[in-house]
């Protein structure tokens, strides 16, 4: 048999071994984490790799001093993904790299005051009205990561993933409506102050990923 018979007939062995196995190896699940709380499907080809997609929403409120002004602040947590994940044989260990469509993002609204200092100049509060920001990342975010996954009876697994979402350089945006928004010197002010904003947000140019989820295999 020569080579070009050897190797088609190879293909032709994995390729049915693949068909034969799909459905077996279709899971779906849900998950939560850092990245919020998620559905999740995963897909094995062939016993080595598999291949995920899924998505995260979670709102998280909270309050807090950014660049000397307090805020009410919502950390919205929205992404979909897709991972290729190498499995170590016989072990629960895996490998993943993927990419995010990054939707989050961090939006603020000041808490009402007298006055603020905005980028070193104080102001009354009726000159600034409100000051709302939206902090966003780059979109797609790659990813890396380890996982382990513990199955039983090959219908239900418990998975924990471990990693990190590269988001990038912060963009970010910061208005006013107060009498003096439109005021050359204090639009400068602004600016200062949002560059002082997209400062403090490069904190989140990595961010830490650890998830919890639980799969079931319905075929």
């Amino acid at each position: 048999m020569n080579l070009t018979k050897s190797a088609a007939l190879l293909l032709s062995f994995l390729l049915a071994g693949t068909t034969a196995s799909a459905n077996d190896n279709l899971w779906f699940g849900a998950k939560a984490g850092t990245l919020g709380i998620g559905l999740e499907t995963r897909w094995e080809p062939i016993p080595w790799l598999d291949l995920r997609a899924g998505l995260n929403r979670f709102d998280y409120d909270d309050d807090g001093e950014q660049a000397g002004i307090v805020y009410d602040a919502t950390l919205e947590l929205n992404s979909f993904y897709a991972t290729a994940n190498l499995r170590v044989p016989l072990s629960p260990l895996r490998f993943s790299v993927g990419a995010f469509k990054n939707n989050n993002q961090l939006v603020m609204e000041s808490r009402e005051s007298n006055e603020y200092v905005v980028g070193g100049q104080t102001y009354t509060g009726d000159q600034v009205g409100k000051l709302r920001s939206t902090t966003s990342f780059d979109s797609p975010s790659p990813y890396v990561g380890l996982g382990f996954d513990f199955e039983l009876a090959d219908r239900v697994g418990l998975n924990l993933d471990l990693g990190v979402l590269f988001q990038g350089d912060p963009n970010v945006t910061l208005t006013s409506d107060g009498s003096f928004a439109d005021d050359p010197d204090f639009q400068q002010r602004m600016e200062e102050e949002r560059r002082e904003l997209e400062k403090e947000a490069e904190d989140f140019k990595t961010w830490p990923v650890v998830s919890l989820g639980l799969h079931f295999n319905f075929f």
